[in-house]
C-alpha cells in the first residue's frame, strides 16, 4: 500500500489544487466545481483506493433521478447519507492505482458532483 500512497502523493503533488495529508493513507483535495468548494476524500480502505465528495444539500435532486443516472456512469455513482445529502463515491482496486487511474477516478468524481449541481440549480 505504500507504493500506492506514494503514487497518489506523486499525482496531487502534479495539480494545480489545494491539496492535505490527512493521515496515513488518507489525503483531502479541494476543486471548484460549479461555483462552489468540492471537497474530496481520498484513502486507501479495503484494500481500494476510495474517493468521495458531498455533492449536494439534501432534497436537492429525487432520489430516482439519482438511480437513473447512475445507470450510466463509470467509476462513480452517486450515494445518500442518512440526512438526505448526495455524494458521489469512486474506487479503484491497488493493480488499478496509477496516476492516470487516479486521474480518471477523480475526474469521475468532480464530473459527476458538477453534473448534479448543475442538474440541481436548473431545476
Amino acid at each position: 500500500m505504500q507504493s500506492l500512497a506514494a503514487t497518489v502523493e506523486g499525482y496531487l503533488a502534479g495539480l494545480e489544487a489545494d491539496w492535505r495529508r490527512l493521515a496515513e493513507l488518507e489525503w483531502g483535495l479541494t476543486v471548484d466545481v460549479a461555483g462552489w468548494p468540492l471537497h474530496v476524500g481520498l484513502a486507501v480502505r479495503d484494500g481500494l483506493l476510495r474517493a468521495q465528495a458531498e455533492a449536494l444539500d439534501a432534497d436537492q435532486l429525487r432520489d430516482h433521478e439519482l438511480l437513473h443516472r447512475n445507470r450510466g456512469m463509470v467509476l462513480a455513482r452517486y450515494t445518500h447519507a442518512g440526512d438526505g445529502t448526495v455524494w458521489v463515491e469512486a474506487d479503484l482496486p491497488p493493480a488499478a492505482g496509477d496516476a492516470e487511474w487516479i486521474d480518471r477516478l477523480l475526474g469521475a468524481v468532480v464530473e459527476a458532483a458538477g453534473v448534479a449541481r448543475l442538474r440541481a440549480w436548473a431545476a
